[in-house]
């Protein structure tokens, strides 16, 4: 297991709870309650989504360079 800095941690931890933020939101968005959104709703929410999915992977190419930065790591 990687030992992360302190705040390399907290980028981890922001991207896992991220994660699971966008899954809930992918699966809202196959639910009738989003359906019954008005348009301007269902489009403002697939922004949001977009955005989510943009900042998890900067996130995520984040950490992949925390991994080759961190000495401490086998």
């Amino acid at each position: 297991m990687i030992k992360y800095l302190p705040y390399q941690q907290r980028v981890v931890d922001e991207a896992a709870e991220l994660f699971l933020k966008l899954d809930s939101l992918t699966k809202f968005k196959t639910t009738p309650s989003y359906t019954k959104l008005s348009l301007v709703d269902q489009n403002l929410l697939q922004e949001q989504w977009m955005s989510m999915t943009d900042y998890l992977d900067i996130l995520q190419l984040r950490i992949d360079r925390f991994k080759l930065e961190t000495p401490h790591n086998p």
